[in-house]
Formats: C-alpha cells, sequence, structure tokens
C-alpha cells in the first residue's frame, strides 16, 4: 500500500506544473506527451469537431505544464477577443468598431505591460526620484507577448474587413492555444491559421517527411549545437567579460550569434515541424539570416514573423513609406523600438533596436547607391560580412547584462585582444569551437541540401524514418545537458 502511494505522489508530481522544470520540446517529458499525443490524434484527426476538442484540451493542458495557472490568461484573451471581434463585425457604426477596436487593443496591451514592463517602468520612477515605489512581486507567463500578437492583428484583419470572424469559440480557442506555436510562437495569424481548423486533414508522405527534417533539425539546433556552446563557453564570456581578452569575447560574441540563432529558429522548427505532422501549416519563421547582404534583407529573414507583424500592424500604420523621407525613417525608428521593447523590459532591448531603427534607416537612404553595385559578387559578399559583424555588435547589448558589461566586451575586443591568447584558448576549448563552426556550416550551406535531404527522407519508409529519429533522440539525449538549458526567448 505504501509503495502504491508512492508510486501515485511520484506520478501526480509529474503531471502536475513544476516551476522549475517547465514543459517545454526539449525536455524529457515533452516526449511522453507528444507520443501520447500522436497516439489519439491518429484515431480522431479525420473527426473534425473531436479532433478541434482532443487538440484544444493537450494544448491548454501543455501550456498548464508550461506554466501553471497562468494557462488561465489565454483563455481570458480569448473570451474578450472572440466577442470583441464579433461585435466589430456586426457594428454598422464606424464610431463604434473604433471604441471596440481601441478597447481591444488596450485590454491586450495592457495585460502585457502589467506582467512585462509594470516592474520596469517603478524602476524608472525611483531611478529618477519621482517616488518611492515597491516592485510588484510579477511572473511574466510563458508566451504572452506572442499570443497578445496573435489576438491583436484577429481583431484588426476584422477591423479592416481582411477576415471574417470565427463563429465558434472553440475554434477561436484551439487557434490561439495551438501548443506546437504556444510558447514560443512563430506568431500566427489568424487569417492563415483559422480556415485550416476545419477543413479536411489529409497528412502526406512530404508532410511526414519535412516534419521528420524540422524537428530533427531543430533539435540538433537547440540542444547539440545552442545549449552546447551556452553552457561551455558563451556564459563564461557574458558572465565576467572583463577576465576574458578581446580574442575571447570576439569568439564569445561570433558563439552567441549561433546560440540565439539556433536556439529560437531551432523551437520554431519544430513547431512547424510538429504542425506538419498533424496536418497543419505555419509559416516559415527563419531563413538563414546571416546570409543576409543587408540590414534590411535580414529582417526579411529573421525572426519573419514578428518583423512582418511589426511591418503590417505598426510601420504601415504610422504611414510607412507612404509619407517623406523623414517622416519613413522616424516610422521605423519607432517600430524598431518598440520591436526592441517588445523582446523585453531593458533599456539595452531598446538600445538594440534602435541601432537597427538606425540601419534600416540609413539602408534605404544608400538604396539607389546600392542597386548600381547588386551584381558585383565582391560587394554581395562585402554585403554579407559587413551585416553579419553589425548583427553580432548589437547582440552584445541585446545579451549583456547591463551597459557596463557591453562596453567591457567593446573595450577587451578593440584594446586588449592579445591574439597570442588564441593557440591556448583553441586547446582548452577546442570541442566548443569544432560545434561552432559546425553550426555556421550548416547555417550557410545551399537551400538545396535541405530539398535533397526531404526528398531522401520521402524515398524511405515508415520503419527507417522512425528509425532515423530514435537513433537522433538517442544522440540528443547522450549529449544533453545535465541541467535543462531554458530557450531564450522564452522570456519574451
Amino acid at each position: 500500500m505504501n509503495l502504491f502511494n508512492i508510486d501515485t505522489a511520484k506520478l501526480i508530481q509529474q503531471l502536475t506544473y513544476n516551476a522549475k522544470d517547465p514543459l517545454l520540446f526539449n525536455s524529457g517529458f515533452f516526449l511522453f506527451f507528444f507520443c501520447i499525443f500522436l497516439l489519439g490524434y491518429q484515431f480522431l484527426y479525420k473527426h473534425k469537431l473531436s479532433r478541434v476538442i482532443y487538440f484544444t484540451i493537450f494544448s491548454l493542458y501543455f501550456f498548464y505544464k508550461a506554466c501553471g495557472f497562468y494557462f488561465g490568461i489565454i483563455l481570458l484573451s480569448a473570451v474578450i477577443d472572440f466577442n470583441l471581434a464579433n461585435i466589430i463585425y456586426s457594428s454598422a457604426s464606424k464610431a463604434r468598431k473604433n471604441a471596440i477596436l481601441i478597447f481591444s487593443v488596450l485590454i491586450n496591451l495592457g495585460l502585457l505591460f502589467y506582467f512585462k514592463y509594470t516592474n520596469f517602468f517603478i524602476e524608472i520612477i525611483n531611478d529618477f526620484k519621482i517616488g518611492q515605489v515597491k516592485p510588484l512581486n510579477l511572473i511574466l507567463p510563458i508566451g504572452i507577448s506572442f499570443y497578445t500578437f496573435e489576438n491583436l492583428s484577429y481583431t484588426i484583419d476584422v477591423y479592416r474587413g481582411k477576415f471574417k470572424p470565427v463563429k465558434s469559440f472553440l475554434d477561436y480557442c484551439f487557434f490561439l492555444s495551438f501548443f506546437p506555436k504556444l510558447v514560443m510562437g512563430p506568431i500566427v495569424r489568424a487569417a492563415d491559421f483559422i480556415p485550416q481548423i476545419r477543413k479536411d486533414i489529409s497528412i502526406t508522405t512530404e508532410d511526414v517527411s519535412r516534419g521528420l527534417y524540422l524537428i530533427v533539425g531543430g533539435l540538433f539546433k537547440k540542444v547539440v549545437i545552442s545549449d552546447f556552446i551556452y553552457v561551455n563557453y558563451v556564459q563564461y564570456i557574458f558572465d565576467d567579460p572583463s577576465r576574458h581578452s578581446g580574442i575571447e569575447c570576439l569568439l564569445g560574441v561570433y558563439g552567441y550569434a549561433m546560440v540565439i540563432y539556433c536556439d529560437f529558429s531551432g523551437y520554431s522548427d519544430m513547431a512547424i515541424g510538429m504542425a506538419r505532422w498533424m496536418g497543419f501549416t505555419i509559416n516559415e519563421n527563419f531563413d538563414s539570416p546571416y546570409k543576409s547582404k543587408s540590414i534590411t534583407e535580414f529582417w526579411r529573414r529573421w525572426h519573419i514573423s514578428l518583423s512582418s507583424w511589426l511591418k503590417d500592424y505598426l510601420y504601415i500604420a504610422l504611414g510607412g513609406n507612404r509619407v517623406g523621407k523623414l517622416r519613413n525613417f522616424f516610422n521605423l525608428m519607432i517600430t524598431m523600438l518598440l520591436g526592441g521593447l517588445w523582446h523585453g523590459a531593458s533599456f539595452n532591448f531598446i538600445v538594440w533596436g534602435g541601432m537597427h531603427g538606425l540601419a534600416l534607416a540609413l539602408d534605404k537612404l544608400l538604396l539607389n547607391f546600392k542597386l548600381k553595385f547588386k551584381k558585383s559578387k565582391l560587394a554581395q559578399l562585402l554585403g554579407v560580412i559587413f551585416t553579419f559583424h553589425f548583427v553580432c555588435f548589437c547582440w552584445i547589448f541585446f545579451k549583456a547584462s547591463s551597459f557596463q558589461d557591453a562596453g567591457i566586451i567593446l573595450t577587451q575586443i578593440f584594446t586588449n585582444f592579445n591574439a597570442t591568447a588564441f593557440t591556448p584558448m583553441v586547446s582548452a576549448y577546442g570541442t566548443v569551437f569544432s560545434v561552432m563552426l559546425l553550426g555556421y556550416v550548416f547555417h550557410f550551406i545551399p537551400q538545396s541540401y535541405e530539398y535533397l535531404s526531404i526528398k531522401f527522407l520521402s524515398k524511405i519508409t515508415l520503419l527507417g524514418r522512425i528509425t532515423i529519429l530514435l537513433i537522433f533522440i538517442w544522440i540528443v539525449i547522450q549529449v544533453k545537458q545535465a541541467e535543462q538549458v531554458m530557450p531564450i526567448y522564452l522570456q519574451f
């Protein structure tokens, strides 16, 4: 009897939320969760209503395991925006539509502001001696930045007449809580996703093959490359940059560029791949961004769902490029400053966004000059090198815990480079640099290799695909860090 009680207690502990071990794609429990989900999904995916109910229940449980009772916020926001969108759609009065939309924006941004920025502004008030306010004991709900933007795009598209609101609350809840993209995106728009909910699902060999490629590749990026480089090198550099020479700091910056790319794009790839296995299509979120020849191209390739959201719902709403050059530059700057603030309540992120805003404005200013040289291979190569290093320069402020630490890293690189430290450093961190190099090689190989890999996977048997997946999971388990490395974008 005692043994039974112990086992029951352990089972309950495993099935309930644990703040120290949230349910994420790279956690051990997720493999069990996903297998159970797929097992039941095989019997239900052809029955539309059963599929939606089953999927929504699993998604809400996934969210509960990821952030505890904060999962209630997504239900609350779903109820609010589902009803507000329908009121907007049915209203004949333009003034009423405007009022309801403004109310929706205030509710969504209000929730986001409360959890994400309240203590940031309290800190500003205290620093400027405006008052002395005690910070609130707030925990940022996982995924709130992502599903807030999804809610906003839904009500705005309905307001603009681009999308007819759904009649079923269950369908909207399914869209908002769809677990592959729930925690860290991509930001999925209702107009792209909701029409897929009630369609007849037919999962093809190409879906299975592409999904397998994305899931395996995403796991490889996140666990094998990103986590390994971060835990074994990058965190040491950024934790105390004053202890490291300039060359160590520079390679730490190159390492972080690969860490943040593999961390976030790996998670996005897994989300997109899992969705394909279930018969749903989510748009690409990364497209080899470090191949970009300009900062404008970089933002077409990096976090595509966010950059396109900011363009469509903020930049264009401000006037975009339909106004004069000066106003256009102002619109770019505001968009990128708010894009930086979206990433976190810190002046570091605002500065990071501001630098990208200035670079985008300068890029547009030089556009006519660059067009004359766009066919030159040398110019393109120089463009890739310059853009990559500018992005890396900005990553320093994105990652550093303070402006002081960012300044120390730059000072070490430019005044204490110490090239003689390279050989002993490679000897000490040879494996880390090999993995880092492997990440960059994979990043820069032609896209045709991806198509060849998917074509290969589509030709082998189901048993062969399962074998590849199991072998890869075994490899991941062998190299996985002892403690779970939280995804970087989890804080956003």
